[in-house]
């Protein structure tokens, strides 16, 4: 594990294309030994995100860098624009789309992590399943 400043400049990471969704990792194994996760997650107008899930073991942070974020907790969807933050503890159902007419943007929080060891799996998904438009 590093034990050293994490610094990227804009749009630097580690990118993953996913059609329609693309994520950014800033930090995770690499570089703070899996304790959590920071990625962006962007997202094209009119196009749902990855589907309803939840995940027993980590909290989520979400804040909302562009656009507005349709943001689903529990059963309940949410609408989240520029600067909006929320908190979807573990176990608590949650999706996101963009039912907006510009591209939108979250920065994410995943604790604990790991969280980016998963993402061959979910860009092979993904390149199975696009990003549905709306």
């Amino acid at each position: 594990m590093a034990e050293k400043p994490v610094l990227w400049g804009p749009g630097e990471g580690r990118h993953y294309d996913m059609g329609a969704l693309q994520a950014v990792f800033k930090a995770d194994e690499r570089e703070i030994g899996g304790r959590f996760s920071i990625s962006e997650w962007w997202l094209e107008p009119r196009h749902e995100g990855p589907g309803a899930h939840k995940h027993d073991d980590n909290d989520e942070i979400f804040y909302v860098l562009e656009g507005v974020a349709s943001i689903l907790i529990g059963d309940q969807w949410k609408q989240m624009p520029k600067g909006a933050m929320c908190i979807i503890p573990r176990g608590v159902m949650h999706d996101f789309r963009n039912e907006g007419q510009v591209r939108m943007g979250l920065f994410n929080v995943f604790l604990p992590g790991p969280f980016e060891q998963m993402m061959p799996e979910i860009v092979d998904w993904y390149r199975d399943n696009p990003a549905r438009p709306l």
